[in-house]
């Protein structure tokens, strides 16, 4: 369809725009820098709402008709965006992860892009996937709906009772059975993710914590696609909305990742909006909330966990 082969091309285009020109060597990412890439990612994420709205609201190429479930521009446009903030804000708890990451296997920072780069890469072809079944399994299985609020729900609790410290990359089973059949050298070689040594091919440390970086992600697709599915089962909205929050998520970790630790509560925030977003999923054919209710419970727990944080001496 016309509709997802013109969004996926923006995507690609984008992608070859970051990597072949603005980071075609490698560097370390000013705090100026990932500013202005964030600022970009939202603004055209918001853009994209304006589209989603008129689009929805008028049919264009099949939007609300053909394409997504029917309904109005504006209910459209409050699950855009209320998909997307919910992405963004468990992002916050994926970029502490890949902090502890990024730390463990003492990646130098002109790298760190190159490996985000690529892991983000792989996360939009597994969340695609992700998504779709995701999408089937909704529409042809209804009780499906109480599976995914109950995942939201332990994912809440593992949450409120977890630790980011306990991330052990040595132990990914992903790790080790790829150190099966391909040697690991402990030295960098520039930003390569394989070299030849004695007539062998071994993998870098940067390929290793790229290994790492991907299956942590697939792991956090468990707990964030569920919630976006109860926002909205229209696989548009969940796709495009999931897809531009990665999009920003490399630029957003190197302006949160040195900071994020100082805002202690942002983790009863996202315990409150799993835990939300669950049982909305569970009661979803019991009670209708109004779309814009969600955006205003999630909107009001980040401010709270922020202003809480700061508050704090």
């Amino acid at each position: 369809m016309i509709i997802w082969s013109g969004f996926l091309l923006f995507v690609v285009l984008m992608l070859a725009l970051d990597l072949g020109v603005f980071n075609k060597s490698p560097h370390a990412i000013t705090t100026r820098e990932a500013l202005g890439w964030t600022t970009l990612w939202v603004s055209l994420s918001l853009l994209f709402s304006g589209f989603v709205y008129f689009g929805y609201e008028n049919h264009w190429l099949g939007l609300g008709d053909t394409v997504g479930d029917p309904q109005s521009g504006k209910s459209a446009f409050l699950n855009y965006l209320t998909g997307y903030l919910v992405e963004q804000s468990l992002s916050m708890d994926n970029i502490f992860v890949i902090a502890v990451i990024f730390n463990y296997f003492k990646i130098p920072k002109q790298y760190q892009h190159r490996v985000l780069f690529w892991g983000i890469l792989g996360a939009l072809v597994f969340r695609g996937i992700m998504i779709w079944a995701g999408a089937v399994l909704i529409h042809q299985f209804a009780w499906m709906a109480y599976v995914f609020g109950a995942i939201l729900l332990y994912t809440a609790y593992k949450m409120l009772t977890g630790d980011h410290e306990n991330v052990e990359p040595d132990n990914n089973p992903i790790v080790r059975y790829f150190k099966k059949f391909f040697p690991v050298i402990r030295s960098f070689h520039e930003d390569k993710f394989f070299i030849k040594k004695m007539g062998k091919t071994v993998a870098t440390p940067l390929f290793v914590a790229l290994l790492v970086v991907e299956t942590t992600d697939v792991m956090f697709a468990f707990d964030s696609i569920p919630a976006i599915f109860a926002i909205t089962t229209d696989p548009f909205l969940v796709f495009t909305s999931n897809i531009f929050a990665i999009l920003g998520l490399r630029s957003l970790y190197f302006v949160l990742a040195s900071v994020l630790d100082k805002f202690q509560y942002i983790k009863y925030s996202l315990v409150a909006i799993l835990a939300f977003v669950g049982l909305k999923m569970i009661f979803a054919h019991h009670i209708n909330l109004p779309e814009w209710l969600s955006l205003t419970f999630i909107i009001a727990a980040l401010a709270g966990g922020v202003v809480a944080s700061m508050m704090k001496k």
